[in-house]
C-alpha cells in the first residue's frame, strides 16, 4: 500500500512532464513560422541598410549612374577639414546638451509641482499640445513670433524696452531661438513621460514622509527621484536620439529662402544637404552623407550609454 502511494504521484509528475514537454516542443516549433516575417523585415529594412550605409561611407558615389569607387577614409577626413561639418557638429552637440538640460529642469519642476497640483491633468494636457503640432509648423511660427517686425520685438516696443529688440534670426541669435523652439515643442512630451512614473508611487510613501516632517523637495529627493530613475533615463535615452537627429525645425526656419545658414545648421541638416547636392554644385555627396551619419549613430551610442552610466544604480522597488 505504501509503495503503491509513492508510485502513483510519481507517474501523475512523469505524465505531466511528458505532457508538458510535448507542449514545450509544439511552443518552440511555432516560434520560428512567427518569427521569422518579423527577422526577414528587420534584416532587409534595417540591418542591410546599415551595413550599407557604413560600407558607402568608404566610397565616393553620386548615386545610380555614377561612377561608385573606393575612397577608404577620404571621406572622414574631409569632414574633419570641412567647416561646415565642424560647425555642424558644434551646433548639435550644443543643441542636445542645453536643450537637454533645459528639458531635465522642466521635468524636475513638473514632478515636484504637479504632483499635488490641482489641476495638473489640465497642465499636463496644455504643456503636451506643442509636442502634438508639425516641428515644421513649431519652426515657421517661431520664426514668425521672433521676425525683425514679428511679435517679440513689437511688444518690446509697445513696453518701451526699445533697448531690448534683437534681430533675432541675425547669425548671432537664430541658433539660440532654434534651441528655445525645441525646448518649447519638445517639454511637453517628457514632462508626461515622467509623471507617469511618478504616477505609479503609493501615495503611502509621501504619506510617510509627511509625517516625518519632510518637505516637498525633501519628498522629491528621497521618494520622487530615486523611484523614477529607469524613466529618467529612458527619457534621457530617447532625448539623445531626437536630439542628434533634429532637422525639420531647421529647414522651417529657412522656408523656401535657400539653404539654413552655417550657424544654424545641425548634422542632419548637413548631411541633408550633401545627400540632395546642395553644397557641391548640384551633385550629391552620398559617401560623405553615409560618413556624416555614421559619426550621427556613435555620438548617439555615446550619449545614450554615458547617461545609463551615470545614472546606474541599484533598482529600487516597494511593496
Amino acid at each position: 500500500m505504501v509503495a503503491d502511494t509513492v508510485v502513483r504521484p510519481a507517474a501523475r509528475r512523469g505524465r505531466a512532464e511528458v505532457a508538458g514537454g510535448a507542449l514545450d516542443g509544439e511552443r518552440r516549433r511555432l516560434y520560428l513560422p512567427l518569427l521569422l516575417p518579423a527577422l526577414i523585415a528587420y534584416l532587409l529594412f534595417f540591418v542591410l541598410p546599415s551595413i550599407f550605409g557604413v560600407v558607402l561611407s568608404f566610397a565616393e558615389w553620386s548615386g545610380l549612374g555614377t561612377e561608385f569607387s573606393w575612397v577608404g577614409l577620404a571621406n572622414y577626413a574631409e569632414l574633419l577639414s570641412s567647416r561646415m561639418f565642424l560647425s555642424s557638429f558644434l551646433n548639435t552637440v550644443l543643441l542636445t546638451s542645453i536643450v537637454g538640460v533645459a528639458l531635465f529642469l522642466i521635468a524636475v519642476a513638473a514632478m515636484v509641482a504637479l504632483r499635488t497640483a490641482r489641476a495638473g491633468a489640465f497642465i499636463r494636457s496644455a504643456v503636451f499640445l506643442p509636442f502634438m503640432i508639425s516641428p515644421i509648423a513649431v519652426g515657421l511660427a517661431v520664426s514668425f513670433l521672433f521676425n525683425p517686425k514679428g511679435m517679440v520685438n513689437s511688444l518690446l516696443g509697445l513696453a518701451g524696452l526699445d533697448a531690448l529688440r534683437q534681430p533675432w534670426l541675425g547669425p548671432e541669435l537664430i541658433f539660440q531661438v532654434i534651441m528655445a523652439g525645441v525646448v518649447w515643442s519638445a517639454a511637453g512630451f517628457y514632462v508626461v513621460l515622467v509623471m507617469s512614473a511618478v504616477d505609479g508611487i503609493p501615495p503611502s510613501l509621501y504619506e510617510v514622509a509627511r509625517i516625518e516632517g519632510a518637505t516637498l523637495i525633501q519628498q522629491f529627493r528621497y521618494v520622487t527621484l530615486p523611484l523614477t530613475r529607469d524613466m529618467i533615463a529612458t527619457a534621457a535615452a530617447l532625448w539623445a536620439i531626437a536630439g542628434i537627429k533634429t532637422f525639420e525645425i531647421v529647414i522651417a526656419f529657412v522656408g523656401t529662402a535657400g539653404t539654413p545658414p552655417l550657424e544654424a545648421r545641425t548634422l542632419a541638416v548637413e548631411q541633408y544637404l550633401r545627400v540632395t547636392g546642395g553644397r557641391v554644385g548640384g551633385m550629391a555627396q552620398l559617401g560623405e552623407a553615409a560618413a556624416i551619419g555614421v559619426v550621427m549613430t556613435a555620438i548617439t551610442v555615446g550619449l545614450i550609454v554615458s547617461s545609463r552610466r551615470i545614472q546606474r544604480r541599484d533598482r529600487l522597488e516597494w511593496s
